[in-house]
């Protein structure tokens, strides 16, 4: 048998040497498919892990809920403020849908900026400044005389600055969530909507008839700062929390490395179906979200305010939370992405605009907040359809996609709340109004019932340049 010897003077037989060679080889491939599965996979060493996960998940719910506490503030206070003021409804159809013009421009920068410097820093950068308009809000309406204009242009700014949360969500999501379990966390994180909502609805009626509507404004906007203290102390390092102005700046900018493939995405039926039926969706909630409260209001004058701003938001997190969970369970037990994604949107746009079609036509009060509660809380399944849906189609850009998507749901958010308000002057009835937003529903379902897929069109996140 032949000898060799090591390096070390170790005596080593011929196969044992053979041997050694073959482990140290194998051991070298190993390492060195570990280190490329790495590189292929990195952003697996990016998620969160599951305690991570609880964690954000639930501040991020508390976040959504308190960028809608501040979103209905006004909802919630215009008809005191009409009277207020004076206004009629086509004023107040102004200051309501001047939210909305401000909301559509920075959707897709706030989605391209989050892909970039990361969701979360976006998402603290835009509370800290909404939080603190909100709570001047009644200050900056005082200033002057022109109470209408001041009250547009702080609405204006407020859906400015609230236009990169969403977007922000959808890209921190799609960067640290597993894609089995993005469906639960997003509706989980939606309910915030709902949830907020709700809180405002009991909370802001009771503070609006205890202490005007000028208390509304302080209680939503004082939580908002508070809940950006605790992330910033509590989750954020002071290195994640600060953002270099050249970064910022690169955030902005398009270079050819890292340019979007604008043509590669809008050259596929799947994105402009699942842009149109986010955009229906949006707009149906934002008219919903905008003339609910008007409804009840003068429909049932002697109702209590709490009721209806409360009960159909209720109803609404549960519903949310099981269409997640309903969504993963569909999806592990083997069903078709896209079939999940489209059974969702059938529950969430078409049923649930035939609730939205029955409140226009009873004269029960106790009937109506049933039929609001079925539509608000069955339109929650569209963030297990169409929100996700985005982020099967291009996990890469899903924030400047989704930025895109609500661009488009916000101006014609603006369009539906504004010729709401007409409707309502004009005809003297609501049917008309849950009329539209059942129309605005089906278009959206039936184009992406037809071309929706779930198959990703994106290119790796270097973007190559088309």
């Amino acid at each position: 048998m032949a000898l060799s010897v090591s390096k070390n003077g170790t005596q080593v037989y011929g196969k044992d040497l053979l041997s050694l060679h073959h482990h140290h080889q194998s051991s070298r491939c190993a390492h060195h498919l570990h280190e490329e599965g790495i590189a292929k996979d990195g952003a697996v060493d990016s998620f969160w892990s599951r305690p991570e996960s609880r964690i954000w998940t639930m501040m991020l719910l508390l976040g959504t809920c308190l960028l809608y506490c501040s979103r209905v503030t006004m909802p919630i206070c215009v008809v005191a403020m009409s009277a207020h003021f004076d206004w009629d409804k086509k004023q107040s159809g102004i200051v309501l849908s001047s939210f909305f013009w401000g909301y559509c421009l920075t959707q897709i920068v706030g989605g391209h900026l989050s892909d970039r410097i990361g969701g979360e820093k976006v998402l603290l950068l835009s509370a800290s400044a909404w939080g603190l308009i909100t709570a001047i809000t009644p200050l900056l309406v005082y200033v002057g005389s022109a109470h209408l204009v001041l009250m547009t242009i702080s609405r204006f700014f407020m859906g400015v600055l609230q236009g990169v949360h969403f977007p922000a969500l959808a890209s921190l999501f799609s960067q640290k969530v597993r894609e089995s379990e993005r469906a639960f966390t997003y509706s989980t994180v939606g309910t915030g909507s709902q949830f907020g909502t709700l809180v405002m609805g009991a909370a802001g009626s009771l503070l609006l008839d205890w202490y005007g509507w000028e208390s509304v404004f302080y209680f939503s906007g004082v939580l908002t700062l508070l809940w950006v203290y605790c992330m910033c102390k509590y989750l954020l390092n002071e290195k994640e929390i600060t953002i270099p102005l050249e970064d910022l700046a690169k955030g902005f900018s398009l270079s050819r490395q890292t340019k979007v493939p604008w043509k590669q995405l809008f050259r596929k039926a799947p994105v402009w179906a699942v842009i149109t039926s986010q955009l229906s969706a949006a707009s149906t909630f934002f008219t919903l979200l905008s003339w609910l409260p008007t409804f009840f209001k003068e429909t049932f004058p002697n109702s209590k305010g709490w009721v209806f701003n409360v009960v159909p938001w209720l109803v609404a997190i549960p519903m949310s939370l099981f269409s997640g969970f309903l969504s993963d369970q569909l999806i592990n037990q083997g069903y078709k992405t896209i079939t999940v994604r489209k059974f969702m949107q059938v529950v969430g746009m078409g049923i649930s605009s035939i609730f939205a079609l029955c409140i226009g036509h009873t004269s029960s009060f106790c009937r109506a907040v049933m039929f609001a509660s079925g539509c608000i809380g069955l339109q929650t399944f569209n963030h297990s359809g169409i929100s996700v849906n985005i982020q099967d189609l291009a996990p890469s850009c899903a924030g400047l996609l989704f930025g895109v998507a609500n661009t488009g749901g916000a101006l014609l958010g603006v369009v539906c709340v504004y010729l709401a308000g007409h409707l309502i002057e004009s005809t003297g009835s609501w049917i008309s109004v849950f009329n539209l937003v059942a129309a605005v529903n089906a278009l959206g379902l039936c184009t992406f019932l037809i071309f929706g897929k779930a198959e990703r069109v994106d290119t790796d996140s270097a973007y190559v340049d088309l």
